[in-house]
């Protein structure tokens, strides 16, 4: 790892306060924080290791202000947490040997799916509706293969979160985020083990960056509760498009370095 100067790391804390506001509303601060760290000189698995560490504090510091306004339950979702965190450990765990390229392929097109989804769903709104699965269902399968996904590779896997929690469960959009957060603070504390034991976490940086991160998912949590649906909804789709659209020309941009063009 080079060393880094002052400037270097201000604009790495700047981008983590941005990427915490804006995951602890919809989602995709993972694919804010891993390209600035790649361009900051960190390696693709020291990127992913430290921006689990990073994230840590802002998918916590989400979880904390939801919970302590009442729209999240830790308890009763204490068992769908630990399933997430499973998940993440054996995805992080595979991530530290395997390439996830091909996870970047699926990408866009599954984050387009979503925005369209939540662009066309009429009665997206505060209000829980009735679950299309049980919660033992949901609880066996969405937590555990989307905290794997986290572990792997995780960008996007809140936006994922939220879709199940609103196409599958019924929640409403505010308490889809609240519980989000929950869940993802789960796969990230997963990952974020799997990657220390490995030894890529990048320690000072992640810490600061860190810091930054709560502070700006203490903002955007903030605000969700203040206006809901309302917010959460238009921020979504952009966030699903832009991060579909941002994968989507890096895949571009391999292919053309590996024809040659």
């Amino acid at each position: 790892m080079q060393e880094f100067g002052f400037d270097l790391i201000l604009i790495l804390v700047l981008v983590a306060f941005l990427a915490g506001f804006m995951d602890s509303i919809a989602g995709g601060g993972g694919l804010i924080v891993i390209p600035v760290l790649l361009i900051a000189g960190f390696s693709p698995v020291e990127a992913l290791g430290t921006n689990k560490l990073q994230g840590l504090f802002g998918s916590g510091s989400a979880t904390i202000a939801f919970a302590a306004k009442g729209h999240v339950d830790l308890k009763r979702q204490l068992p769908w947490a630990l399933l997430a965190f499973v998940g993440a450990v054996l995805g992080a765990a595979l991530a530290t040997v395997l390439p996830g390229d091909w996870l970047a392929a699926v990408m866009p097109f599954l984050l387009v799916a979503i925005a369209v989804y939540f662009l066309m769903k009429p009665n997206l709104d505060d209000v829980d509706r009735a679950s299309r699965i049980t919660p033992f269902m949901f609880g066996l399968t969405v937590p555990p293969l989307i905290g794997f996904y986290d572990g792997v590779f995780g960008p996007g896997a809140g936006s994922f979160f939220m879709l199940a929690f609103v196409a599958l469960a019924g929640y409403g959009v505010l308490k889809a985020t609240a519980h989000t957060k929950l869940l993802n603070f789960a796969s990230n504390c997963g990952g974020f083990i799997a990657f220390a034991i490995a030894g890529v976490v990048v320690w000072k940086i992640g810490l600061l960056m860190g810091l930054a991160q709560f502070f700006g998912a203490r903002l955007g949590a903030y605000l969700a509760m203040r206006v809901g649906a309302r917010v959460i909804k238009p921020l979504l789709i952009s966030v699903s498009l832009i991060l579909a659209v941002r994968l989507l020309f890096g895949e571009l941009n391999s292919l053309r370095e590996f024809i040659g063009l």
